[in-house]
């Protein structure tokens, strides 16, 4: 298949564009910057989501579509929504647009988020679970996913939305530098690139971490599987439930030094945040191979510290 990537000059873009050329297909890199497109790409395409006549261009001839362009910080969003309504949500409908205007029925394939579901009580999450976003992220992915279900059940093209929990490691030593992230922040502190970490409370909030390869795998099998005229969705996590103190205690295993921490007063945030990935493990046959905390951080921190000694 040739399949277009939106986004995928981004940390999740770089991994799907490799995971898509190892398994055969022919990934096309939809970048802002072509200098920017991931090495593995077969070929590049310039322009933005927010530009559907770039869009359109990009589209001829694929197959089907990874859509991974997005704002996603949570924080961010809270003090400044509105781009994340442009970008999320009209960007998308630019892509549902661009794909349903001519006569290729291309498969689509979003990343989505968990944090579609707030802060339900039920844990792990499952796909029937309440619809309820907190914050401005969560509800512009929850508006792009029911917009392409939408016009999935149009029987325009067929979608599937992958609902990740926490995306951590790396790929070809391709780091997430999103400090504002816990493991990223966490191993910025390590490498001298940040001062503190701060933590909220105890530090036994649990979350569920997926290494970034196995939710680039995710992707691969998705786009496979896209039916036309149906939209489903996947909670995409490892099973595996890491403490926030278990990050930190890996941390200091993995780079071999404690880890300088702020105790900060507990947070309005979730206790636990699991996810229920059995429906693509049983529909898709993925596995989470690579997600186990010790190698998540251990190919996380050799990228960071490879790419800042590359840079020196």
């Amino acid at each position: 298949m040739r399949v277009l990537v939106t986004g995928a000059a981004g940390y999740l873009g770089h991994a799907v564009i490799a995971a898509l050329a190892e398994r055969g297909h022919e990934p096309v890199a939809f970048v802002r910057d072509a200098t920017k497109a991931p090495r593995q790409a077969t070929a590049t395409a310039v322009g933005d989501v927010e530009d559907p006549p770039s869009l359109r261009a990009a589209l001829r001839d694929v197959d089907g579509v990874c859509h991974l362009a997005a704002r996603a910080r949570v924080r961010e969003s809270l003090t400044d929504p509105l781009p994340y309504w442009r970008t999320n949500v009209n960007g998308t409908l630019n892509l549902l647009d661009a794909l349903t205007a001519g006569e290729n029925r291309a498969s689509l394939v979003l990343a989505s988020t968990a944090a579609v579901y707030g802060t339900t009580a039920t844990q792990p999450i499952r796909e029937d679970a309440p619809i309820a976003p907190t914050n401005p992220y969560g509800a512009t992915k929850a508006a792009a996913d029911l917009a392409a279900a939408n016009v999935a059940a149009t029987g325009q093209l067929g979608a599937i939305s992958l609902r990740a929990f926490n995306i951590a490691g790396a790929v070809d030593g391709h780091p997430d530098r999103d400090f504002t992230r816990l493991i990223p922040k966490v191993l910025a502190v390590q490498a001298g690139l940040a001062g503190e970490l701060g933590v909220n409370g105890d530090g036994e909030a649990v979350r569920d971490f997926v290494h970034v390869a196995d939710m680039a795998h995710a992707f691969v099998l998705a786009v496979e599987a896209c039916s036309p005229g149906e939209w489903r969705a996947y909670n995409v996590g490892s099973g595996h439930e890491s403490s926030i103190n278990d990050v930190l205690a890996t941390a200091e295993r993995v780079t071999g030094q404690p880890v300088r921490i702020k105790r900060n007063p507990p947070a309005n945030e979730p206790r636990v945040l699991l996810a229920d990935s059995r429906r693509i493990r049983q529909e898709l046959g993925w596995q989470a191979p690579n997600s186990d905390l010790s190698q998540i951080l251990s190919d996380a921190w050799n990228a960071l510290t490879s790419s800042y000694a590359t840079r020196e």
